[in-house]
Order: C-alpha cells, then structure tokens, then sequence
C-alpha cells in the first residue's frame, strides 16, 4: 500500500508560495509591471491577498523573489563561462560576441524579460535596484578578463557594449510593440535578425582590432 504524503501546515505553506510567485509572472506577462498589485496577483493564484503579507511582507517582496528566481540574466548568458573556461580568460572578443548574440535571442523570445526591461526604465523601486546591481556584477567578471587582455590600448569596451546592449533592447522592444520597421530592418523577420547578429560580431571585430 502506497504511504500517503503528508498534507500538513508546512506543505500548504509551500504550496501556497509557489502559487503566488507563478502567480507574478502570469500577472507581468499579461499587464505588465503596473499590474502587479495585491488584488491581481492574488486573484490569479486563488488565494486570499492577506497571504502575501504572511510569506512575503510585501507585494514588493513577493516581486522580488519571483525576479530573483527567475535569473534572467544568468539565463541569457547561457554557455558563457564554460567559453571562458576554454578560452582560459584570452579572447575576450569571442566571449562578448557569444553574450551579446545570446541576450538578444534570449530576450527576444521571453516576454517576461521584457516586461522586467520596461519596468526597469520606467519606474524607479527598490526591486529593480537590486536587481540591477546583479546584472553589474555579472557583467563586471567578464570586464576584468577584458582589462588584462586589452591592458595598454585605448579601446572602451564597456561603452562599446553598453551601446550594444542598449540597442538590443530597444530593437527588441519595438519590434514588439510596434510591427514595424527599425530603419529598414524587421527582426521579426530571420533576415533581419540576422543583419543584426552581423551587425553586432563586425562592430566587436572592429573595435578589436583598432
């Protein structure tokens, strides 16, 4: 005879907080940032809005662990560091090129980065700061390797990237809230997210090889 699991407290209580941080993201996918109240996200786990504040304190806290589990950006980096591991810390072209085309596919495909994008440029929380310092700091391992392989030449590549980064996100953003055209070039379309990918490998060749 099969044991029977226990239903006690202590699984309700977990039960309870996975159904209210999935909750979150179903909440974020569909009405954004600005739909994440007590109210919504609780109506869309089937639990009472009062439970938030027993497991999480806050709404804010409930947010916040949904994000952090999630790891977007760890998520978007995909293979990186086993290329840095390969690459023993030297052509650190190869790996920014790999982080860059990986972001964009990433993010380009889960809408739930995107709404943590928007939010994160239109709306100024206590969340998104921490959330942010995080990215940093896994952008910030890469940059050290760039430091020791670039030590003596006048090549910026943080800003380079953060050039590249930021047009990642917009091309994408716009791509989908609008259906149209970013000078002559649609990256809902296989070409022209192509163009794009070519675009980003031939400006790091570039800089590089200034």
């Amino acid at each position: 005879m099969a044991k029977k699991r226990y239903q006690g407290e202590i699984n309700d209580k977990e039960r309870s907080k996975q159904k209210l941080i999935n909750a979150v993201g179903i909440v974020l996918k569909s009405e954004g940032y600005t739909g994440l109240t007590a109210t919504n996200i609780a109506k869309v786990a089937g639990l009472s809005r009062r439970l938030i504040t027993i497991y999480f304190d806050s709404v804010d806290d409930l947010v916040e662990t949904y994000v952090r589990n999630k790891d977007y950006w760890s998520a978007a980096s995909g293979n990186a560091d086993k290329i840095i591991v390969e690459n023993k810390g030297r052509d650190t072209r190869k790996v920014i090129d790999y982080l860059l085309q990986n972001q964009l596919e990433y993010f380009y495909n889960n809408p739930e980065m995107q709404k943590i994008i928007l939010w994160e440029i239109s709306k100024k929380t206590k969340v998104m700061y921490e959330v942010c310092n995080d990215r940093e700091r896994l952008g910030s391992k890469v940059f050290e390797l760039v430091d020791r392989e670039l030590e003596g030449k006048n090549i910026d590549v943080r800003a380079v990237s953060a050039l590249l980064v930021a047009g990642i996100y917009y091309m994408v953003l716009h791509a989908k809230s609008t259906d149209t055209l970013f000078c002559e070039i649609d990256i809902n379309q296989p070409e022209g997210m192509k163009r794009i990918k070519n675009a980003i490998s031939l400006i790091l060749e570039k800089i590089y090889d200034n």
